[in-house]
């Protein structure tokens, strides 16, 4: 099952602390930032995955990311922590602003058994093209 929220993304404490620190390829970094928070609706709805996949609009791009269920979102969103992950999805445009649509960038999600990539791993395979 697909279905189709609005991506927000954004800082949070230990995102921030992790970042400034230096530790973006750090298994700690990624537990934090390597994640999608979902309302409690839409997680079951997905089935309760412990991995969602989340799908560019124009379904070019995906990432694999973890799901968390938490009642801090609305249905129609997800939120993900500011990071590598979300960067792979979030669209491009930036309407003249020199800055893409971090907050509410049309995606569709679904449950998914892939594993999450590191940062490390989405660099090299997604942006230098060595899949």
């Amino acid at each position: 099952m697909r279905i189709r929220v609005l991506l927000n993304s954004g800082s949070t404490i230990n995102e921030g602390r992790l970042a400034k620190g230096g530790d973006k390829l750090s298994p700690e970094y990624q537990k934090e930032c390597a994640v999608a928070v979902i309302h409690p609706r839409i997680f079951k709805e997905l089935g309760c995955p412990e991995r969602i996949k989340v799908i560019s609009n124009d379904e070019t791009r995906e990432v694999v990311v973890t799901a968390k269920c938490e009642d801090s979102v609305t249905e129609e969103m997800i939120f993900m922590p500011r990071s590598i992950w979300p960067n792979v999805v979030v669209e491009p445009e930036t309407f003249s602003t020199g800055s893409p649509l971090y907050k509410g960038s049309p995606v569709f999600i679904e449950a998914t058994e892939e594993e999450v990539r590191s940062a490390e791993d989405i660099v090299l395979k997604v942006y230098a093209g060595r899949r």
